[in-house]
């Protein structure tokens, strides 16, 4: 049976939480909403709505003209397997010592390598996004030049990919939060399929305002793959709990956002140690003067 979506953007957060609300409460009701920010530094959202018959077009006209958004564009999407179909779709991802893979890909593990099973079903991450996949690299970099983390966290974990990469390499010292309650278990769950229970402490909290995350800091090396505008805001509580000579690894930038975020970081006290470009992504390592 087909489904379909109504999807629009419009300026700001606030107004497409709004209209997200709204949506919500049209008839026929939509299956789900989602209201995501367009990774483009654009200051656009995208407020989407799924339904199993067909929507109300002129409703749809009425809540976008109301909040400010554009025309909501409706397509009816074809009856299918889609997480089956991602699976097909999303090889593993090998990033130096680090192999990402599905369970559907587990025949293709090798041994020699840590290895971390994100399914793609997993909304927040699943290692093979170019954001990612940079971090785990600079993570290898960083170890090669022989950097040693005792104290980790990873901000923004999502799935919590990069917080059990580090866990995998240097023991149980991590910690991984994110400010969204879902990301909190979906990072629990993966620990679990990873066999790694308790190697990382998993806590919902908005960048650093967490007790566990105060008391254990300062950190020898932060993560924080999410996106310009909160990695702006968190510059200066970043250089609050990294250790002196300590490192971050910044991402979630588009490669046209990243001489904006080096200089805000380089302003509190970071110096650029690398910075790697895969696609239209970037990511940065600093070190803490």
């Amino acid at each position: 049976m087909p489904t379909f979506t109504a999807l629009t953007t419009l300026m700001g957060e606030s107004p497409a939480q709004a209209l997200g609300e709204a949506l919500e409460a049209l008839e026929p009701a939509p299956t789900g909403v989602g209201v995501f920010e367009v990774e483009d530094g654009s200051g656009y959202w995208e407020v989407g709505g799924y339904f199993l018959d067909a929507p109300d077009e002129i409703a749809l006209a009425i809540l976008a003209a109301a909040h400010g958004a554009k025309d909501f564009v409706v397509s009816e999407v074809p009856d299918q397997d889609w997480v089956a179909h991602v699976r097909r779709e999303l090889p593993p991802v090998e990033a130096g010592r680090f192999f990402v893979y599905g369970s559907h890909d587990a025949d293709k593990v090798p041994q020699d390598r840590i290895s971390l099973l994100i399914e793609a079903a997993m909304a927040f991450g699943t290692g093979h996004h170019g954001t990612t996949q940079g971090c785990l690299l600079a993570l290898e970099d960083y170890i090669a030049e022989g950097g040693v983390a005792q104290n980790c966290a990873d901000i923004g974990c999502g799935t919590a990919v990069l917080a059990m990469a580090a866990a995998r390499v240097w023991g149980n010292n991590v910690i991984a939060s994110d400010i969204d309650a879902v990301a909190v278990d979906v990072a629990e769950a993966n620990l679990r399929a990873n066999g790694m229970e308790g190697q990382v402490s998993c806590v919902e909290a908005m960048g650093f305002e967490h007790n566990m995350l105060k008391s254990a800091a300062p950190f020898d090396l932060i993560f924080a793959n999410i996106l310009k505008p909160p990695l702006l805001a968190l510059a200066g509580d970043m250089a609050q709990y990294t250790a002196k000579g300590g490192t971050i690894i910044l991402s979630g930038l588009l490669v046209e956002q990243g001489d904006e975020v080096q200089a805000a970081y380089e302003a509190v006290g970071f110096q650029l140690s690398q910075r790697r470009d895969i696609g239209e992504w970037t990511a940065l390592r600093l070190t803490r003067n």
